[in-house]
């Protein structure tokens, strides 16, 4: 049985890993997600660790980095459609993506070399896309008596819903989340909960830390805001689109 729960309120890429987003009104969904989402990131050049992906809990100042992607046709740097072919520094300075310029500038920044990495096939992330509500969001800014931003939950897709509940996201759980109607309607099965680390509390213009934001989503729901899906079914997604449930 098919339950609506809501519409498509917002879309978000994030082409470099914890660089800043773009808001979409649509976006091709394929089987690793978004197309274009979070297949870039540095790589910090001396880590040996299974993990070397700088990030912004390392350095709060990438979300202030934003990519850009400049000409119709642009493929400077290496760049594939979707990806983007500059960064905006937060000195407002317009850098290729693959440049020397741009990893010296970050590099410098975290006072240790990077590199930056494609991602041909998957994504650097823990699951293929994310989603949240807006009450969600706004519930955990009222706990931390900061003003709401999705921006902070990095979300692929923010979700207007029927119910004013926040956290309603958890009851998802083992279920599939369908986008639009008819037979070729993208679709996400949910797969884990959204477990919230130290990026939350980064304020997206200033990159100044709010620690409350953190502590309210763990005195609220256990850490957990949002919940992470695999997709079962590629397809266009819009905002607008009415989300329909099949639960567990």
């Amino acid at each position: 049985m098919l339950i609506e729960i809501g519409h498509v309120e917002a879309i978000f890429r994030y082409p470099v890993k914890s660089m800043a987003g773009g808001r979409l009104e649509a976006a091709n969904l394929g089987w690793h997600g978004l197309e274009g989402d979070r297949r870039l990131a540095f790589r910090r050049i001396e880590d040996r660790s299974g993990f070397p992906w700088l990030t912004a809990s390392k350095l709060p100042d990438l979300v202030l980095f934003t990519p850009l992607r400049r000409g119709e046709n642009a493929r400077e740097g290496g760049a594939q459609p979707d990806l983007p072919t500059h960064v905006r520094t937060p000195d407002g300075k317009e850098l290729p993506v693959f440049g020397e310029d741009l990893a010296a500038e970050v590099g410098c920044r975290y006072r240790a070399s990077v590199e930056m990495m494609q991602m041909k096939h998957g994504i650097f992330d823990d699951a293929t896309i994310s989603v949240i509500t807006s009450d969600t969001v706004q519930e955990i800014a009222r706990l931390a008596g900061v003003r709401p931003d999705m921006r902070r939950f990095r979300p692929n897709i923010l979700v207007h819903s029927l119910r004013p509940d926040p956290f309603q996201e958890d009851e998802w759980l083992g279920g599939v989340l369908t986008f639009g109607e008819g037979d070729d309607a993208p679709a996400i099965a949910v797969t884990m909960h959204d477990v919230r680390c130290s990026m939350v509390n980064l304020d997206p213009d200033s990159a100044a830390p709010q620690p409350e934001v953190l502590k309210a989503v763990v005195r609220a729901n256990q850490n957990n805001a949002g919940i992470y899906g695999t997709v079962t079914h590629t397809g266009r997604l819009a905002v607008g689109q009415t989300i329909f449930l099949r639960p567990a």
